[in-house]
């Protein structure tokens, strides 16, 4: 599908070359073919003809006169953002209730044409950065299935990311409106706390909290933020609109050393190309992080983590059961912190926001990368919290040290799953980020993501398993965390010789072609591309991935050996595969 922006549908539905009714039955269209794919990036939706009718009414405004800056554009709403109509659940079913009013943003939106589709799927109780929180299911990347969509704004960025409306309101507290638009090649704009009103939004971390967006370019975000941004006598956190003027030509990146990545050195090879393509905006300055990483563990490791129980205090106390295990847990630690605790944290965050100050001395902007890395959902289910925790190292600190943010693309993985830089400025200079995005897009040429495909499917590879890989062996988890699908069991062509090598632990075998071999028995499995790679940088010398031909003639992928690997080997062939072998060595 083709991602759609919000300027170019507005401006046809007000020019009357569209009609709001039009669009909204190919938005409808859309939504509908990729529900075979992602179901669960929705939690609800208006019903269709609710949404022809508010396309009649806008177009009926239109025909009265009515200017309209979003005139029948299409959007997605976070499930913890009242839209009148609709339930507000927070991806938590016990909790949903039914608002008569709906938020201010929303409220702005309608007021200027907008309609919204419905609702989105989200880490629940926007707890997490990942998107696999959620009793609906876990959104996946929509460039590859067997990726985390980021979070907790997950199902919007998957709405926006593949196409089926233009913008989809997030929200921000710990990077959740920045995270999923890196990996799914998107604009995700968090504007400074308290320009956008956060009146009818369920509190993750109320002092904290930023509705945000995502779109496909940064003209798109600016539009939406002329119509949103305001102050809101009903929201006590809200503050009047400012402007501080900025032209970003100083670019703080953090100091070479102080970068973590977790291991992910296709993402330092694209964030050192970014890099690149940046100092041709202006200088690079390197500093000294280590202030924000010490804000960033204050939101999580400090008392901040209490603010989200004071949040959730009423579920946590009459139905903690109706809380996903993992947000439970998180959450629960609030209570172990004590208003002395409180205090201190805020002496010190206050210290940690001088030195932030006086950090905008040297420099115009921050240029951080988005993320270090991103995860499989299978890895991030093995282990929800850490890995969750690596994926917020620069994102954390922001609203804690009032920052206004915007994640913008900065590449493409070969798994396809985006890397993103976040431009990141003092309070107010929201327009000014938004500028230096469209600076950053023509010159890196806005990486175009790959392709979608609305069946869901990825190029996979096949992959023939002869020993310790097999189902029950005792590296079957390297599959299975690759999500690897099982195809079934076969046997070579006659003309392969199988061997135990000598002193391998586990106990491996060796597959070798032979002119005077037999027929080996071996299970095949399925892999996206990305995952194969990843599978072969694991494998051990002197074992290889080469093709192998099976009885049928079809060639797969599948695991051979050098020469060097039939030293001191045992010659099993005639056992007929790996599993006669280990059950002979145990009888």
């Amino acid at each position: 599908m083709t991602r759609q922006h919000v300027s170019v549908i507005a401006e046809a539905v007000a020019s009357r070359a569209t009609s709001a009714r039009a669009v909204m039955e190919a938005t409808l269209a859309r939504i509908a073919a990729y529900d075979a794919v992602q179901p669960q990036a929705w939690i609800a939706r208006a019903a269709p003809d609710v949404l022809l009718a508010a396309a009649d009414a806008v177009d009926a405004r239109i025909a009265a006169g009515e200017v309209l800056p979003l005139a029948g554009v299409p959007y997605a709403a976070k499930d913890n953002i009242d839209v009148a109509g609709l339930a507000t659940t927070a991806a938590c079913p016990a909790f949903a209730y039914h608002p008569e009013q709906s938020a201010t943003v929303i409220e702005r939106l309608a007021a200027a044409g907008a309609i919204c589709a419905g609702k989105t799927n989200l880490d629940q109780f926007a707890t997490g950065l990942n998107g696999t929180r959620s009793p609906h299911g876990a959104p996946r990347n929509v460039h590859n299935l067997a990726w985390v969509s980021g979070g907790s704004s997950s199902g919007s960025a998957v709405a926006v990311a593949a196409g089926l409306v233009p913008f989809a309101l997030g929200t921000d507290t710990a990077g959740s409106g920045r995270v999923p638009a890196a990996f799914q090649h998107l604009i995700g704009f968090k504007p400074t706390r308290g320009r956008w009103s956060t009146r009818g939004l369920v509190p993750a971390c109320r002092t904290l909290d930023c509705i945000t967006v995502f779109t496909d370019t940064p003209a798109d975000a600016r539009l939406l933020d002329s119509v949103i941004a305001g102050f809101d006598a009903g929201d006590d956190y809200s503050r009047p609109l400012a402007t501080r003027a900025l032209t970003p030509r100083r670019f703080g990146v953090p100091r070479a050393d102080q970068l973590n990545w977790f291991g992910d050195t296709e993402a330092a090879f694209l964030h050192d190309r970014a890099m690149a393509t940046l100092a041709g905006l202006g200088e690079i300055v390197e500093i000294d992080i280590a202030p924000l990483l010490e804000a960033a563990q204050l939101l999580y490791g400090g008392p901040w983590v209490a603010e989200r129980t004071a949040a959730m205090a009423g579920m946590l106390a009459s139905n903690p059961d109706a809380i996903d295990p993992t947000v439970r847990a998180v959450v629960e630690q609030g209570w172990q912190h004590s208003a002395v605790d409180l205090w201190n944290a805020t002496y010190r965050l206050a210290a940690i926001k001088r030195q932030a100050d006086l950090m905008w001395d040297g420099i115009d902007v921050l240029a951080f990368p988005t993320t270090p890395t991103s995860y499989r959902v299978a890895e991030m289910l093995a282990s929800p919290v850490a890995l969750n925790s690596n994926l917020g190292r620069y994102t954390n600190f922001v609203n804690l040290l009032d920052m206004a943010a915007i994640a913008v693309p900065a590449g493409v993985k070969a798994s396809g799953v985006g890397y993103g830089l976040s431009f990141i400025g003092p309070a107010d200079t929201d327009l000014a980020l938004i500028d230096l995005a469209e600076r950053w897009a023509a010159a890196s040429g806005h990486p175009s993501p790959p392709p979608l495909d609305l069946e869901g499917k990825m190029q996979t590879v096949k992959l023939a398993v002869v020993g310790a890989h097999l189902k029950d062996m005792p590296l079957h988890w390297q599959l299975t965390s690759r999500n690897a699908t099982f195809v079934g069991a076969f046997e070579t062509a006659p003309s392969y010789r199988l061997y135990a090598m000598a002193d391998s632990t586990p106990p491996k075998p060796a597959l070798v072609f032979s002119g005077d071999g037999a027929a080996i028995k071996v299970e095949v499995y399925e892999l996206g591309v990305a995952e194969f790679g990843s599978f072969v940088v694991d494998v051990p010398p002197p074992l290889a991935i080469g093709t192998v031909t099976l009885a049928d003639g079809s060639q797969v992928k599948g695991f051979v050996a050098e020469p060097r690997a039939l030293t001191g080997a045992e010659d099993i062939t005639h056992l007929g595969g790996w599993r006669a072998y280990i059950a002979q060595r145990t009888a």
